[in-house]
């Protein structure tokens, strides 16, 4: 007999809702026949009086097996719904009933329960933009940007807005511009090439000893700068243990791997129970050695850093975890708890920022979130990136040389644990190189001249033993 195959059963991710156009009535009215069908399979079981009410409202919420769902003016509604022959309909149900809570259906209290209220207490529609105080023209100029992609906030994210400057950092990065539609010559779907590298599915290997490993496409909030938008964008891909099952051999396979980057999407908007598996199966993998997570999450969700989630990542693993602060303004006192969370689980911490036209393009700016990333949060300032290519996102963009008299400027200012490099990562995959102010001035043999923190020129003679002729070659390469 075919039953409906829900790929992330189980799996209380923060979930997704598509963005795009509507199904047609007669393709509305065959999904709920479908969902009613299979509702009523599962009603023939015996369920406990809460599930029976939990389930059909989870199938007539999220997509299935390449299917999908409308979040537009229609949520709930299936856009596509695949039947296929699975497991006995009482191995899914069973699934249900161990796995982690759904966010529609949180308990009454808990660790997670402050967390999944303030997702949906958020912005996660296109339609929750008329919640927002906006003018109806910037509703309208918002509205028209997120159906082209994904929009998504939690509400303690939005609470640090300050809706009457226009110009508020915060809600530059997640409030959709009409400017996003406007790209220019040159910008790129994949700006560094994700997909040139991928030899299995989930999963980019560009440098010899570290992988990407993309667990999920879903994110806690969705960055209106973000090089991975196009993949944001595309539907029905959360985290299954079947959809990592190939990567997860190709790490195996290939003991040059010692670290593992999980990124996405954001790792850390899975549930405990996932990062537990996927910790485990990463642990499993005897040359694998640090485990790196890349994550807004303790920035736009800091309820989410709970005693679970540190759990699941503790174990055999070094565990970097890499937050993405913009602004000094995103520092508050529930990140503060965040972080100190992550750091007393022996995690080292670090943050890489984006430079953005409008966030943070100043020197007064970047020195306040350098500073107070390494002296409260105790986060070391990792990267500051130079803005990918990305389509739509020229408004944004600083000109390189903005971007290096901004870095000579904070170097000039602040110690060396506090000042990120400043680098770009090129097109076709070339990799992360930095493009911070150059301090060399001249060369003439062993003699150099150059550029101190102060701007002034000196000479710098080089001083070493005798030696055989000098190579500028790496020993031992």
């Amino acid at each position: 007999m075919a039953h409906v195959v829900a790929h992330t059963v189980g799996d209380a991710q923060i979930d997704d809702q598509r963005q795009d156009e509507q199904p047609s009535t007669d393709e509305n009215e065959a999904a709920d026949e479908q969902v009613t069908m299979a509702c009523a399979e599962i009603h023939s079981f015996s369920l406990k009086p809460r599930l029976r009410r939990i389930v059909p409202f989870w199938l007539n919420t999220y997509g299935f097996a390449g299917g999908g769902f409308d979040g537009g003016d229609h949520p709930g509604r299936l856009t596509s719904l695949a039947i296929r022959p699975i497991a006995p309909p009482e191995t899914v149900l069973r699934t249900l009933m161990t796995s982690d809570t759904n966010l529609h259906d949180a308990p009454a209290a808990g660790p997670d329960t402050a967390w999944q209220a303030d997702v949906r207490a958020g912005v996660r529609h296109v339609r929750d933009l008329a919640s927002l105080p906006l003018s109806p023209a910037e509703r309208a100029a918002a509205q028209a940007a997120a159906v082209k992609h994904k929009v998504r906030a939690p509400k303690a994210y939005l609470d640090l807005i300050d809706w009457n400057d226009p110009a508020d950092p915060i809600r530059a990065q997640v409030i959709p511009s009409p400017e996003e539609l406007e790209e220019v010559e040159g910008e790129l779907d994949d700006p560094i090439s994700d997909h040139d590298f991928s030899p299995v599915p989930r999963l980019t290997h560009r440098h010899a000893d570290r992988v990407l490993l993309f667990p999920t496409y879903q994110c806690a909030v969705y960055c209106r700068f973000c090089f991975r938008k196009e993949s944001l964008t595309s539907i029905g891909r959360g985290y299954t243990h079947e959809a990592l099952e190939p990567a997860l051999a190709y790490i195996a396979e290939h003991p040059e791997i010692r670290e593992v980057i999980l990124t996405g999407g954001d790792p850390l908007s899975l549930p405990d129970k996932a990062l537990a598996e996927i910790s485990a199966r990463i642990e499993a993998i005897p040359h694998v050695r640090l485990l790196r997570i890349h994550t807004r999450v303790p920035v736009v969700l800091p309820s989410r850093i709970t005693s679970g989630l540190v759990a699941a990542l503790q174990g055999r693993l070094m565990v970097t975890v890499v937050t993405h602060f913009n602004h000094a303004r995103e520092i508050t006192g529930a990140t503060e708890v965040a972080c100190r969370t992550l750091r007393r689980a022996g995690f080292v911490l670090l943050n890489q920022s984006v430079l953005l036209k409008g966030v943070n393009d100043s020197i007064e700016a970047l020195e306040e979130l350098c500073r107070e990333l390494m002296y409260r949060l105790g986060v070391k300032p990792y990267y500051l990136h130079h803005g990918d290519l990305a389509r739509g996102m020229a408004h944004r963009r600083t000109t390189i040389a903005q971007g290096q008299a901004l870095t000579e400027a904070l170097r000039a200012r602040l110690s060396g644990i506090c000042n990120p490099v400043y680098v770009l990562d090129l097109p076709e995959g070339g990799g992360k190189v930095p493009i911070g102010p150059c301090h060399v001035e001249g060369r003439d043999g062993e003699n150099w001249r150059l550029r101190g923190l102060d701007g002034e020129v000196r000479g710098y003679r080089e001083i070493v033993g005798a030696q055989e002729e000098q190579s500028s070659k790496i020993p031992g390469s």
